[in-house]
């Protein structure tokens, strides 16, 4: 099939695009910088950007399927209005040009944050409503919350077969800004004072990418697909010490106290003209509990999680190489740097 791939040299896509030519598919990628990497070099690039119509249109020209990957990922509140634009008007934008291109499926790459996200111990599932009360707070999620329920809603509308899926944290090898690994990087760095209260779900990058080959012919269509593993925070840190050697945070407090004290080093951060090593939106999102069950995507989409110390081991491993030369793990560095690119 001739597909088209927005976000294509993101941390999935560089992955998912490598799979989609070594199956044999056309592969064309629309974004602002040219696709370097293994395997990348094999899909073809048409430089522009989603809010450009005409380049859009001309992406569009032939293509059968559209993976569309593209999206911001931050916490922090200046960023809300770039990631509704980019999030759900480019989106709403994009679909209306798909419908009329003739494309006979779309893919599109959510997240679990808009299903499996509570202030409880729980286990989210695929019937779960969309947790508005618990992320309304959370620019990211919420905006990734309204793009898949247009994307639904428009595409049932108009018969556009669609198949969405909702990774949880992206580990693993490649994420080359930081989009999804920067908590692991704190962790290296030694910028986690405290415990987080809640618990997390991450899938390796690799497993996501096969499930996202296998949603070109298989998936419940304007289903959405949970896909990741369960951990402790304590069990996910701990891990990471015996592969790093980084000693994992021993301080636990409550949830609202690990809040404000964030909001105070915020405070203290400013006056000193300094970025703070963590948000107060990060930290509020770690004492929230992030568990999903993954059967649905197992049984639909053939996702098959590998073994989470390989995931983990190669998280670590890749990190490293995005350490500043001679940076010791434990030791702050420059991690906003690396997250913008730079």
């Amino acid at each position: 099939m001739k597909l088209l791939v927005t976000g294509g040299t993101g941390f999935l896509g560089a992955h998912l695009v490598p799979r989609l030519v070594a199956a044999g598919h056309e592969v064309r990628i629309i974004g602002r910088s040219k696709p370097a990497g293994p395997g990348l070099e094999k899909a073809e690039y048409v430089p522009g950007d989603l809010k450009n119509r005409e380049v859009v249109r001309r992406a569009l020209e032939g293509v059968q399927a559209v993976y569309h990957l593209a999206g911001l990922v931050s916490f922090q509140d200046k960023d809300a209005r770039r990631m509704y634009e980019l999030h759900v008007d480019a989106t709403r934008e994009l679909l209306r040009d798909v419908r009329e291109s003739g494309v006979q499926r779309v893919i599109l790459a959510s997240t679990s944050g808009t299903i499996a996200v509570s202030k409880e111990e729980r286990v989210g599932t695929e019937d779960d409503g969309y947790p508005l009360e618990v992320v309304g707070r959370w620019p990211y999620y919420l905006s990734k919350i309204y793009e898949e329920k247009l994307a639904l809603e428009y595409c049932r509308q108009h018969a556009l077969p669609l198949v969405v899926l909702n990774p949880s944290l992206l580990m693993g090898p490649g994420d080359d800004r930081l989009s999804s690994t920067w908590t692991v990087m704190k962790f290296l760095q030694g910028e986690l004072p405290a415990m987080p209260g809640g618990g997390m779900s991450f899938v390796d990058v690799r497993d996501a990418a096969d499930a996202f080959v296998n949603a070109l012919t298989r998936g419940e269509v304007y289903g959405r697909h949970l896909m990741g593993v369960n951990m402790s925070m304590p069990d996910f840190f701990e891990r990471l010490q015996r592969l790093s050697g980084v000693t994992a945070p021993r301080l636990r407090l409550p949830s609202k106290v690990n809040v404000l004290g964030a909001k105070v080093l915020e405070q203290v951060a400013k006056w000193r003209g300094t970025k703070p090593a963590l948000d107060p939106q990060e930290v509020d999102i770690g004492e929230h509990w992030f568990w999903l069950d993954a059967s649905k995507a197992e049984r639909e989409l053939g996702f098959k999680a590998r073994d989470v110390h390989e995931t983990l081991h190669d998280t670590v491993q890749y990190l490293y190489t995005r350490m500043a030369p001679g940076h010791l793990p434990g030791t702050k560095g420059k991690l906003e740097e690396l997250r913008e690119g730079t």
